[in-house]
């Protein structure tokens, strides 16, 4: 596996990455890019001067993943936005991979903090449909995942939720807000990306 630049001359990749994003979206977000013109208006922002856009890619030129980064806060802040993996290799190390190598890129660019916004709209955490004006530390505090939301895997990337917009997406559908601190911390994504290498797709 390989994580590289994605740009605006990469047609073929890019067609790769956005069905992708509609396919993996579909069941939980199907509001994010419910159609492939949707997601190729997405990859197409990314090129944006205050954007960043980062593919992985195995051996044969197959998408594995796509993560996008936001320029904020004059630079010291960006935002991971979005992050897609294939669903057959979730959880297999590709996600951190592309978070760290967006994280080692920002730093680089002088950045302090790096967030994400990670949506329940379907009652994946404990924080669906709860009062969030009342004694929210406590529900963040005590945040359960029910099924499968993300905010675990960015905890993992060492994220901690710094807030929650109640409502967000409609009564009772949060948007959690993460961050971590990328300024001064050692990087390890080139360990991450030699332990990828073994990575492989399954037959086709």
């Amino acid at each position: 596996m390989r994580i590289v630049a994605l740009t605006a001359n990469d047609g073929a990749v890019i067609e790769q990455v956005a069905r992708l994003l509609v396919a993996e979206f579909r069941e939980l977000w199907p509001d994010a890019w419910p159609t492939l013109d949707d997601a190729l208006r997405e990859v197409g922002e990314s090129f944006a001067e205050d954007r960043l856009s980062r593919v992985a890619l195995d051996d044969d030129g197959t998408v594995l993943g796509w993560i996008g980064g936001i320029r904020q806060y004059d630079g010291h802040v960006w935002e991971v936005h979005p992050l897609v993996v294939a669903g057959e290799l979730q959880g297999g190390g590709i996600g951190r991979a592309l978070v760290e190598d967006l994280e080692l890129r920002v730093r680089e660019q002088g950045a302090l903090t790096l967030w994400v916004g990670t949506d329940d709209e379907s009652d994946q955490t404990s924080l669906a449909g709860a009062d969030l004006y009342d004694d929210l530390p406590s529900k963040i505090a005590t945040i359960r995942n029910l099924r499968r939301h993300p905010y675990e895997f960015y905890q993992r990337c060492g994220f901690a939720i710094v807030g929650v917009m109640p409502d967000a997406n409609g009564s009772g559908k949060p948007d959690i807000y993460m961050a971590k601190r990328v300024a001064g911390s050692p990087s390890t994504t080139g360990a991450t990306i030699d332990a990828m290498r073994a990575v492989r797709t399954p037959p086709r």
